[in-house]
């Protein structure tokens, strides 16, 4: 019947796939890429946030509150949005991946949406030389004008990433769930590289 379908599925979860790369790594591209060839379902916890927001929700109005500040939102909420997402994108497309772009950021939050939500099944991790990152991200900024796409501020942000994340991909590499692609190739290359690693 019915609820031993639900109980099946329950049990089997959510198929998560952790994305993690430095700024520059291109990995944005590569999720828009997966979305677009495979339909797989792809959250960033700035872009929940924003939609929270815009939503115009009682939860909506507290985090815009926090924003504005210039604070940054608590990790247990930052969760709470992404297994919101995740639980309605398994109802509507139970085998799908689901692709959470640029989480965690560390360790802590790792440990605690495994704890909250479900185990990922895969963290693909974009391997890329602080060298390819910096020059891609200069030559955005011009075209972009992002303002915190300038030298400095570039080498700061791939410091605080790479101390931030490389216990995350230790701690997955041991586990048997990371998917390593190298990002210092043409795009099509890193996609057909992240396919083969995600089996798809």
């Amino acid at each position: 019947g019915i609820n031993a379908e639900y109980g099946a599925a329950a049990m089997s979860g959510p198929k998560i796939c952790f994305v993690i790369g430095g700024p520059g790594s291109g990995k944005g591209t590569q999720c828009e890429m997966l979305v677009a060839k495979y339909g797989l379902a792809h959250f960033s916890s700035g872009d929940l946030l924003r939609a929270e927001v815009a939503s115009g929700s009682e939860r909506g109005k507290q985090l815009e509150a926090i924003m504005k500040e210039g604070k940054l939102v608590d990790m247990d909420t930052v969760i709470e949005l992404l297994k919101e997402a995740a639980y309605k994108s398994y109802e509507e497309q139970p085998g799908k991946i689901i692709l959470l772009d640029g989480f965690p950021r560390e360790m802590e939050q790792a440990k605690k949406f495994e704890e909250k939500v479900c185990k990922a099944t895969y963290v693909l991790s974009f391997d890329c030389s602080n060298e390819t990152m910096t020059s891609r991200l200069l030559s955005r900024a011009q075209t972009s004008g992002r303002a915190d796409d300038n030298i400095e501020t570039i080498k700061k942000r791939l410091v605080t990433f790479e101390s931030a994340t490389s216990p995350v991909l230790e701690y997955y590499k041991a586990e048997g769930r990371l998917v390593s692609v190298s990002a210092e190739d043409a795009k099509e290359v890193i996609f057909a590289n992240t396919c083969a690693g995600l089996k798809l």
